[in-house]
């Protein structure tokens, strides 16, 4: 953004000279200056009684001035990919806000297990943190994996299920997430295998024929992963960034009670707290807040809440985010020290 020139301060006006002091003529010498009249005491104009504090007032000027002058700039993110044409830099901004636009629509309800009569939070968990695993033995697009837990959620919000065939649901999601994002994609009698052969072919597909009608055949919504891709590139993340917001994020798939939030705040929420465990506090930029919308203090409380879930990720039995993230692959990020800072109490 170009820097506009700031209005000079209004510069000091010095007292005119009287006529009768004196008259120095061009080329004169000094010695030979004549005054024309007596000297006489005249009063100290207002102007002058006022310089030391116009004087101060433009100091000061100055510096809010030049504070304006090296105030930190939001970038350009999209310059680099100017002559990319897979970019489309020249909308990609309309795009963005048509994604903010139709987030509303896609969010789920948090509150739908509350008409589920057999199935319950945890089990929800469970199935997510085995689907994790699933996906990443299948070694599925990353936009595969979020895509599937929409569809659970959309699904479960709408349609009643009973505990025997919550796997099932997690089955289908996948196979449709994957014909969806995927250029190869793993043939139904994989799935049958993965699951110890709980459910018969007949059964997937019936199955796949009720969740895309329950859910009209809507498979384009805007997922966390369209945002933190996007994020990402306005946080300039190198690798390590990059791979340890991933992990906060999908420790925020397992739980439900992360659908309280929306996918465009989860992404900004987990990037942030990942710019604090590594990099400490202090690190969100005007590029990332102009770019998601939200600023640090609103990500706060979502993060503290990451940060408990990162704490707490190679603990008990849900540790398939953890394991996953445990290799050099993901450059080992489920080891990074959590920023126990962000959750510990100011001091009183």
């Amino acid at each position: 953004m170009p820097i506009l020139q700031q209005p000079c301060p209004e510069e000091v006006k010095k007292p005119k000279t009287s006529v009768n002091e004196f008259t120095v003529l061009e080329d004169t010498p000094l010695a030979d200056i004549k005054y024309n009249g007596a000297v006489k005491e005249q009063p100290v104009p207002m102007s002058l009684e006022q310089t030391e504090i116009e004087i101060s007032g433009n100091n000061q000027m100055e510096e809010v001035e030049m504070a304006d002058i090296f105030e930190e700039a939001i970038m350009d993110i999209d310059s680099d990919d100017a002559k990319n044409p897979l970019a489309v830099v020249d909308y990609v901004e309309d795009l963005y806000a048509y994604y903010k636009k139709m987030e509303s629509c896609s969010c789920v309800s948090p509150g739908y297990m509350a008409h589920q009569f057999d199935i319950n939070e945890r089990m929800r968990a469970i199935l997510i943190d085995w689907l994790i695993e699933v996906h990443h033995k299948f070694e599925l697009r990353e936009e595969t994996l979020f895509l599937t837990v929409n569809l659970i959620d959309r699904f479960l919000a709408k349609q009643t299920v009973v505990r025997k065939k919550l796997q099932l649901v997690g089955l289908v999601a996948m196979l449709l997430a994957c014909k969806y994002e995927e250029v190869s994609v793993p043939v139904v009698d994989d799935l049958i295998l993965i699951s110890d052969k709980a459910y018969t072919r007949k059964e997937i597909l019936e199955m796949e024929t009720l969740m895309l009608n329950t859910l009209q055949f809507n498979m384009s919504v805007p997922t966390a992963y369209v945002y933190i891709s996007r994020f990402l590139k306005a946080a300039q993340s190198d690798r390590k960034l990059e791979q340890l917001s991933f992990f906060l994020i999908e420790l925020c798939l397992v739980e439900y009670e992360m659908l309280n939030y929306p996918p465009s705040f989860l992404a900004a929420a987990a990037i942030y707290t990942a710019q604090c465990t590594l990099f400490g506090g202090g690190s969100w930029s005007k590029t990332s807040k102009r770019h998601t919308t939200y600023s640090a203090d609103q990500l706060l409380e979502c993060s503290r809440r990451i940060v408990g879930f990162h704490q707490n990720s190679s603990t008990g039995k849900l540790t398939g985010v953890h394991r996953k993230y445990n290799i050099s692959k993901f450059g080992y990020a489920a080891k990074s020290e959590p920023a126990h800072f962000l959750v510990q109490a100011p001091p009183q």
